[in-house]
């Protein structure tokens, strides 16, 4: 097994420790950390993306691996920004949405974006609609939305008519999810692409920037 094997191999089994020391020396070895990133932490979190969807694991085995991505990125980032080279797969902003303060499903999904290579923006729980407009205005290509309650998911339309009415609706993509959160409910009120699950919004949002 090589070098950035054994790191998307450690990263799924939650060995954060290892894939620090891996990822140091593949660098040693005079691998770039592009190629460390892509084919070594970005390839075993992507792994771990599809078991989670497939339920072959689970939340805590995600948080693990999630925690050895981390370990990973701390010895690559400052490398990465000093080359300046590496580019994210997309922008996208989450937030859960006003009235709702629920933040596990968001954080995962954040978790298993950044594994994918998109740059996540978290914005939060309890989102006013501004906010995530401000963050469309700011960069972000896909504004991800998501809610618990039956009572604040009805908070998701009004941030897709304002981004509608700032004129950034098709510029920008929304996705939305939760666990009340469905397909209909989604093409009821405009929504650009919805998620069932973590798993499933990486699809979604390569999807929706072109990628998949």
């Amino acid at each position: 097994m090589d070098t950035l094997q054994a790191i998307a191999e450690n990263l799924k089994e939650g060995q954060a420790a290892k894939v620090k020391e891996l990822t140091q020396a593949a660098l040693d070895e005079g691998i770039s950390p592009d190629d460390v990133l892509d084919n070594g932490l970005i390839a075993g979190m992507t792994v771990v993306g599809k078991l989670f969807k497939e339920n072959e694991v689970f939340l805590p085995e995600v948080m693990m691996s999630a925690k050895a991505m981390d370990a990973g990125m701390a010895v690559l980032e400052p490398l990465l920004l000093k080359s300046g080279k590496h580019e994210s797969k997309g922008k996208v902003a989450l937030g859960t949405v006003q009235g709702d303060v629920h933040s596990i499903g968001k954080n995962l999904v954040g978790i298993v974006l950044k594994g994918a290579g998109f740059e996540v923006t978290d914005l939060g729980v309890n989102i006013p609609t501004e906010k995530f407009v401000e963050a469309a205005q700011n960069g972000a290509q896909i504004i991800g939305m998501s809610a618990l309650l039956t009572t604040t998911m009805q908070h998701m339309q009004p941030v897709i008519d304002a981004l509608e009415k700032a004129g950034l609706k098709g510029r920008v993509k929304t996705m939305i999810g939760g666990c009340i959160v469905t397909q209909e409910y989604a093409d009821s009120i405009g929504a650009d692409g919805y998620a069932p699950d973590a798993g499933s919004a990486v699809d979604k949002a390569k999807e929706l920037l072109g990628l998949a």
